[in-house]
């Protein structure tokens, strides 16, 4: 069933990236109670809503590179099903009213939204065009979204856990751009396209994976992690972390539709099946 137009503007098939913002409850089995679960769940809308303001701002600013795109042509700002001003006015609803809760929640969590937002506008009006900054900008995004979850809980993330969360949307932003390359989209929708090619994309993914892959095996064999958990058995988890990264790779590099990571990961029964796996795992060693 096709979304209404006003609902399709906020991409909430999207808003599965803010469960980043629950990861650190997740690591903290120590501070699961009914109130930080909560909070969480509350700075998890926030930065949903807040996503949406900027998808709305970035869909206007490419609505005219969109139209030309053979599926973003049907974004409701390119294909006029609604008005910019109706977009602009439901922004402006979603900006404010996820502020005024981050800062009812945490006033350094609220600080991190706005880093949040802020980032992303400055993405959607030029930092996009530039090859490495565009990727890294996502990156940090991911970043922000757990450091954010931490500070409504009051724990430090393990620096291991911030890393590879970055290292894994690099991953996917850029296999992203490389399979705008591959199905040719070119500059004129994309123009930090024209910084990168085949050759290097394929190279920047088997570097990171590979610092991926060390940091996450870093972290399960972590003396400190260990203690502060409560089991040495956390690297059983890392048969399902490289099948599901293989996984997407083959979807990268073999059957090259790596376009859409939000989607592939809530369609694709290999990798819904490994992260489900990962989850429980992971949940009955530390929870168990």
């Amino acid at each position: 069933m096709r979304q209404p137009a006003a609902l399709a503007l906020l991409r909430p098939h999207q808003w599965i990236k803010n469960l980043f913002v629950a990861a650190p409850l997740f690591f903290t089995p120590s501070e699961l109670t009914a109130e930080s679960v909560v909070r969480v769940l509350l700075g998890m809308v926030c930065f949903c809503v807040l996503a949406s303001a900027v998808y709305i701002l970035n869909d206007y600013a490419d609505r005219e590179a969109d139209r030309r795109h053979p599926e973003k042509c049907m974004r409701p700002l390119a294909a006029g099903t609604v008005s910019v001003s109706t977009a602009f006015a439901l922004m402006a609803v979603l900006f404010v009213g996820g502020t005024t809760v981050a800062f009812l929640l945490s006033p350094t969590f609220a600080l991190l939204a706005l880093v949040y937002f802020g980032l992303n506008l400055g993405y959607s009006f030029g930092l996009k065009h530039f090859a490495i900054v565009d990727v890294m900008i996502i990156a940090f995004g991911f970043i922000l979204r757990v450091e954010g979850g931490a500070r409504l809980i009051e724990v430090a993330p393990s620096a291991w856990i911030v890393i590879a969360t970055g290292l894994l949307a690099l991953f996917l932003a850029i296999a992203k751009r490389r399979d705008d390359l591959v199905r040719s989209l070119g500059q004129d929708h994309r123009r930090s396209l024209d910084g990168y090619n085949k050759p290097f994309l394929d190279t920047a993914l088997a570097v990171i994976l590979g610092a991926l892959l060390v940091a996450y095996m870093v972290y399960t064999t972590d003396v400190a992690v260990m203690e502060r958990l409560g089991t040495p058995k956390l690297f059983y988890t890392a048969p399902f972390v490289v099948a599901g990264i293989l996984r997407y790779l083959q979807i990268t590099l073999v059957e090259e539709r790596s376009g859409s990571p939000t989607k592939i990961v809530l369609t694709d029964r290999f990798l819904i099946v490994t992260v489900l796996g990962w989850a429980l795992v992971f949940g009955a060693l530390i929870y168990g």
